[in-house]
């Protein structure tokens, strides 16, 4: 699939609102997306949203064109997809759906509900307020509704097409409920539903105050100025930093999908002309049986090329749609990337991830001068479920974080999410709520990559199960590592092992689905590093002892890797770390753009990971 833009959009040009007011709307809207996420996280009552913060908004023109949020807008997608059409919109309707396919992605597996409001101002249309989130369960074979042996969406729960859970104001009653009927957690579902459209309200309570403040016609003047701006700083930033005339490539790969299949490539294609940036997906791999399929909408993929583009060279740019039209995206029918209905997307943020990773790694080839982020961890989730000794039902969600590569600027994150504003789950609130108890939560030691920059580590997080049930979750990059680059080391992969109440242990692949657990089992759950940035060696010696000492880095670590030796004090030993640093460069090979680790070839990595996954579905 390939959208070519060739019209100018409609809101280029001059605009009859002075700076200042265009500023106070920029920023109101700014602080409106704020206040929409502060209302569903205290009105939501499941974790993953109230604790997590795994939910999004967005504010859209009356085009549907997203003025101000983070994922882009499919509005006309799901209107399209709707048995209503623009001019059946009213005031007081909100839309909601979760499913993948008639959002063209927009959310992309089945627990992503999208809620969507029209504003209206004196009769007219001005915009649309829009919130999604993660729910905890809308049903399907597994608890969580992120099955890992699922072959099509129609196992992955239920799926709610385009319709209107309020139509004038009126709250349909019986459709959330029959919604949530069909749902594990049938109060999760119906509360965080709720919350999602206070959240939708909170943006037209806001839109309609700028109007009321100054009026309908210089709010929808202000929001084609504030997409103009966007476009404008864009063209300037590919004028800039993105070269003319070549083509720039790289490839990554997902481990596997869950039933035996991989590794899974991604490879994009980046070339500019004139003021158009092409991104081509071209020779990615044909979708997979299992659940790691990625439907990339195409305006969301659009969004994080701005997005990259924005934070590395002008974070002060709004990201909005305004530049969609200076981005022409290729993604192959059927691919990975673009699956066909009915591919199972349940566990897609492997997929999401490593195209995160392929990205900015193209980027970094072409943006002469640039130092790239080395390869991301992983960001895997885990459901715990079952029924307690006392006959009640639980089902946990959480999601985990490995660690943030290494930047230009300094060391990644251990344990930390690739987006932003997403938190950890408390361990007193988990042993609050569910029957377990969290051991440890640490960060692994020597996992992320060394360099210049280090990459950060990943985390360990020991789980004791109070209550028997059964545990699905899935990982990736246990096969492959997180690459570092520009002479940074690869990181650690992940792990997982099961240890039973009578002491036998399991190791267990990066994706399973419903293994029963006994009360008194212990769950090891080990996240990836992230890849290192620049030469170890380069490193400031004082700041490797200085992870010594607090556990990040070990003691053979910092002399291995870093050239860094420590006298018995715990300090630097200045003449033993030159020595060493010279007999390093000495005796290794020459430093490489990318560390890809040491994997085999593709061949016998297949062979790996059908071996595995054959080995554990057998019990060996």
């Amino acid at each position: 699939m390939s959208q070519r833009t060739t019209e100018t959009p409609d809101f280029v040009g001059d605009h009859a609102v002075d700076a200042t007011t265009l500023d106070i709307i920029e920023s109101t809207l700014a602080n409106t997306r704020e206040e929409m996420d502060r209302v569903v996280e205290t009105t939501a009552i499941s974790p993953v949203i109230r604790e997590q913060s795994d939910q999004f908004p967005l504010i859209a023109d009356r085009h549907g064109r997203m003025v101000m949020g983070q994922f882009g807008s499919a509005i006309d997608t799901i209107i399209d997809n709707s048995p209503f059409d623009w001019d059946d919109l009213e005031d007081g309707d909100v839309i909601a759906t979760n499913d993948p396919y008639t959002c063209a992605g927009a959310v992309s597996h089945t627990p992503d509900m999208l809620l969507l409001r029209p504003i209206f101002y004196e009769g007219d249309l001005v915009g649309f307020g829009s919130q999604w989130g993660n729910l905890m369960d809308v049903g399907g074979k597994t608890p969580g509704s992120m099955p890992v042996q699922a072959r099509t969406v129609f196992e992955e729960g239920i799926r709610l097409p385009p319709v209107k859970l309020y139509k004038r104001g009126e709250f349909d009653e019986e459709l959330l409920a029959t919604f949530a009927h069909n749902t594990r957690l049938p109060d999760h579902a119906e509360a965080d539903i709720k919350a999602l459209a206070a959240g939708t309200k909170a943006a037209e309570d806001r839109v309609t105050e700028l109007c009321d403040r100054f009026g309908k016609g210089t709010y929808l003047e202000a929001c084609d100025a504030i997409l103009d701006r966007t476009r404008d700083g864009m063209i300037d930033l590919i004028r800039e930093f993105v070269p003319e005339g070549e083509t720039y490539t790289f490839e990554d790969y997902v481990d596997d999908d869950g039933l035996g299949n991989g590794p899974i490539k991604l490879h994009l294609e980046i070339r500019r002309e004139g003021d158009t940036v092409h991104l081509d997906w071209t020779g990615t791999d044909d979708q997979v049986p299992g659940t790691v399929n990625f439907l990339l909408n195409e305006k969301m993929f659009k969004m994080f090329t701005g997005v990259f583009l924005i934070m590395a060279f002008d974070p002060l740019l709004t990201f909005n749609d305004g530049y969609y039209d200076l981005f022409e995206v290729t993604l192959p029918e059927g691919s990975v990337v673009q699956p066909e209905f009915p591919a199972a997307l349940g566990n897609r943020l492997p997929m999401m991830a490593r195209q995160f990773d392929v990205l900015q790694a193209t980027f970094s080839k072409l943006i002469d001068g640039f130092s790239v982020a080395g390869s991301y961890g992983t960001s895997p989730n885990l459901v715990y479920a079952g029924t307690d000794s006392e006959g009640n039902d639980f089902q946990m969600l959480e999601i985990l974080y490995g660690g943030i590569p290494a930047r230009p600027g300094g060391d990644g994150l251990d344990g930390h999410s690739w987006w932003p504003l997403f938190r950890t789950v408390p361990a007193e609130y988990q042993e609050a709520y569910y029957p377990l108890t969290i051991e440890e939560y640490s960060t692994r030691t020597d996992t992320g990559g060394a360099g210049r920059h280090r990459g950060g580590h990943g985390i360990t997080k020991v789980y004791t199960f109070e209550e028997d049930g059964a545990i699905t979750f899935q990982d990736d990059r246990a096969h492959t590592y997180p690459w570092g680059v520009e002479g940074g080391d690869h990181a650690r992969t992940s792990e997982k092992r099961l240890i039973r109440a009578d002491g036998t242990e399991e190791e267990l692949p990066s994706k399973v689905e419903n293994v029963p657990v006994e009360a008194g089992d212990r769950l090891v759950f080990r996240t990836a590093g992230g890849g290192g940035l620049g030469d170890p060696l380069e490193r400031d010696p004082d700041l490797v002892a200085q992870e010594v000492r607090r556990g990040l880095v070990s003691a053979d670590a910092a002399r291995e890797d870093y050239g860094v030796v420590l006298a018995t004090d715990g300090t630097v030993d200045g003449d033993a770390t030159d020595d060493r640093r010279a007999a390093i460069r000495e005796e290794r090979d020459d430093l490489t753009e990318f560390d890809y680790g040491p994997l085999p070839e593709e061949e016998e990595l297949a062979g790996r990971i059908a071996a595995e996954r054959r080995d554990f579905e057998r019990g060996d």
